[in-house]
């Protein structure tokens, strides 16, 4: 589910032409420099999921942590930046089921939502149909997917190609990104790609065992996906040339990708990957909004209906509803903004900008909850306090930086779509929601952080109960669902 989630070969299809243009050649290096604060943050989901299950996830875990208003905003930033991934996720699939057929009418926007609108609704009945049928879904269409991308990606970088001669400065460059601005703007690209992998952590009240797994699948999807990312990127830039791969009217460049590997059948195999990618993490993409809605929902941070399950599938289908209605219109209104190619440059920096918050956020409350034990090992010292920590600050220095530095299209879809969240929180605060009562309290006890990573003391909850919003399933909903992934 973290790998479908960051769908690598969406993710590669739908961003490396915008990577391209933010870090031209040393895109990977944009990779690499994002992984490394992005694992940082995968190990805060692995500890915090560790103290508290939710399937609100970050909503919960930094509103008990550190402050339940900075809670809010931490699940309001995952649920503008869902919808909006929406349309940045069903277009590809459109545009790229399309290229099956027609070239030209791959670029025709208007078809490419059409038809992306279609594969959209499709996703939205199986994830409202259960859990477990989503989980069947992924492991085919992930697993795919995945094979697809390694053997193509591997063979293209034993084929080489003419458009640039290798050089370690495409790992390593980064001297060569043209200051804070550039890297700023790269590394906010390079984020976008990792996005999803924490879905494991919004479907713990429906895995067994989840307090481990949860955090360890997030852990294990960051470095599946960077080792494709690297391994297809590389390859792009021997094969493909950056003024192809970035020209308005070029086609889709893992189809040339994969022509270049065996012409004929290879650039069909790879829309075949990218069409799986995409309606693989439509699907996770939309159980981390609705699981975070029906946590909202359930603690009245939003409308109370958002936290109604399905009787009969235990699935949050009010919120999915919503979702839905929603983004078909934004489907619509996004034509407004011209191509497809435009469309998803907008779309991607404003969700960069808004996992940036979640993000960061995330990373701070970990540090908060367990320090009390940050000290007692080079281990905990490391991977709860410095590594997250660092993870929190990378990502608060993205979302500052671009702040100062990003078109006014893209600055007011990221924020203004975060602002219209100060409307409901404002709304529930005043009228007495028992959420903003609570005080901080969610802090790993004294007695220490054994081999696998539990507190061996149990958890100091300050007076929010783990199952006020967790592990408890007469909470009402998508906790202890009736089927586990």
């Amino acid at each position: 589910m973290a790998v479908a989630g960051s769908a690598p070969a969406y993710s590669l299809a739908s961003t490396t032409a915008v990577l391209a243009g933010a870090a031209g050649l040393i895109g990977p290096a944009a990779l690499l420099w994002c992984a490394i604060p992005m694992l940082g943050i995968a190990w805060a989901f692995n500890y915090l999921g560790r103290l508290d299950v939710n399937a609100g996830a970050s909503y919960s875990w930094v509103g008990r942590a550190l402050h339940p208003a900075l809670g809010f905003l931490a699940g309001w930033s995952l649920v503008v930046s869902a919808t909006i991934f929406m349309v940045a996720g069903s277009l590809p699939a459109g545009q790229y089921t399309l290229s099956l057929f027609s070239d030209s009418l791959s670029r025709n926007t208007w078809a490419a939502t059409g038809v992306g609108a279609a594969c959209f609704l499709v996703m939205a009945g199986l994830v409202l149909l259960g859990a477990r049928i989503t989980a069947r879904a992924q492991w085919i269409m992930t697993g795919v997917e995945v094979a697809i991308l390694a053997v193509f990606g591997i063979a293209a970088l034993v084929h080489g190609g003419h458009a640039a001669r290798f050089s370690w400065n495409w790992l390593w460059g980064f001297g060569h990104f043209g200051g804070v601005k550039g890297f700023a703007a790269a590394a906010l690209v390079a984020a976008f790609y990792f996005w999803g992998w924490d879905v494991t952590a919004n479907l713990s009240e429906e895995t067994t065992d989840s307090r481990r797994n949860s955090g360890i699948g997030g852990l294990i999807g960051v470095l599946g996906v960077f080792a494709l990312f690297e391994i297809v990127t590389i390859a792009v830039n021997l094969i493909i040339s950056q003024q192809d791969l970035t020209a308005k009217d070029a086609p889709p460049f893992l189809t040339t990708l994969g022509d270049t590997v065996w012409p004929g059948a290879g650039g069909k195999i790879m829309v075949l990957a990218v069409m799986l990618s995409t309606i693989a993490t439509l699907e996770t993409t939309l159980i981390q909004v609705t699981r975070s809605l029906f946590a909202m929902g359930r603690d009245r941070t939003v409308p109370a209906v958002f936290g109604l399950a399905h009787r009969r599938w235990q699935t949050p289908w009010v919120a999915l509803a919503v979702v839905v209605v929603v983004s078909l219109g934004l489907f619509v209104g996004s034509n407004a903004l011209g191509s497809v190619s435009k469309i998803l440059a907008d779309a991607v920096a404003a969700i960069g900008l808004q996992i940036s918050v979640y993000y960061a956020l995330a990373g701070l409350a970990v540090v908060i909850a367990y320090r009390r034990l940050i000290l007692r090992s080079v281990a905990n010292t490391v991977f709860i306090g410095v590594w997250p920590l660092a993870g929190a600050l990378f990502m608060a220095f993205l979302f500052v930086e671009n702040c100062r530095s990003l078109p006014g299209t893209q600055l007011a879809i990221g924020l203004g779509a975060l602002a219209v969240g100060l409307l409901p929180m404002a709304w529930y605060w005043i009228g007495g929601s028992a959420y903003y009562r609570r005080g901080p309290g969610l802090a790993a006890s004294s007695g220490g952080v054994p081999s696998d990573g539990v507190p061996s003391g149990g958890v100091s909850t300050g007076g929010a109960a783990t199952g006020a919003g967790g592990a408890d399933s007469s909470a009402g909903g998508a906790a202890g669902a009736a089927s586990s992934t």
